[in-house]
């Protein structure tokens, strides 16, 4: 009766974790990063053809694909036809879980060529200072592939 038993419950046991199924995600997969395009102050798409002097803002649609709220760090770096890194700039945020938000951040060139937007998307972690505030640290943490776009001025 005792060995019935342990078969059976062995049984089950391996029964329920064969059907569970996992929905762990990917550490790339956790937010997606569409859409690069250049607008204007107003959010309208514009060409990626634009003047030198011409403030531009450099947008995407980033979506959380998570169950839970996701903080993270959208950070631009623009490049020189020479690869050569002509500017840096981050803004941070919060994504609910299953939200798409569409941060832009301003880039004016100052000479006319050739350049490519960097457009990274990376996790957020809350550390608390000497003086008991939190700080919001940008983690060497990927949540996406980064994306790119051309920008000929």
């Amino acid at each position: 009766m005792i060995k019935q038993l342990g078969v059976t419950f062995s049984i089950l046991l391996v029964f329920t974790i064969f059907i569970n199924p996992a929905f762990a995600i990917e550490p790339l997969d956790r937010v997606d990063i569409t859409n690069p395009r250049l607008v204007n102050s107003f959010g309208t798409q514009i060409s990626n053809q634009i003047n030198v002097n011409q403030q531009v803002q450099i947008s995407v649609d980033i979506k959380n694909n998570q169950e839970k709220a996701q903080e993270f760090a959208y950070i631009v770096q623009i490049k020189n036809q020479d690869n050569i890194t002509m500017s840096i700039n981050w803004v941070i945020g919060s994504l609910n879980p299953g939200q798409t938000f569409s941060p832009a951040l301003s880039w004016t060139p100052k000479v006319s060529g050739e350049y490519t937007a960097e457009i990274f998307v990376w996790d957020i972690e809350n550390i608390v200072n000497n003086d008991g505030k939190i700080a919001k640290i940008i983690k060497n943490d990927a949540l996406a592939e980064y994306a790119t776009l051309k920008i000929v001025s």
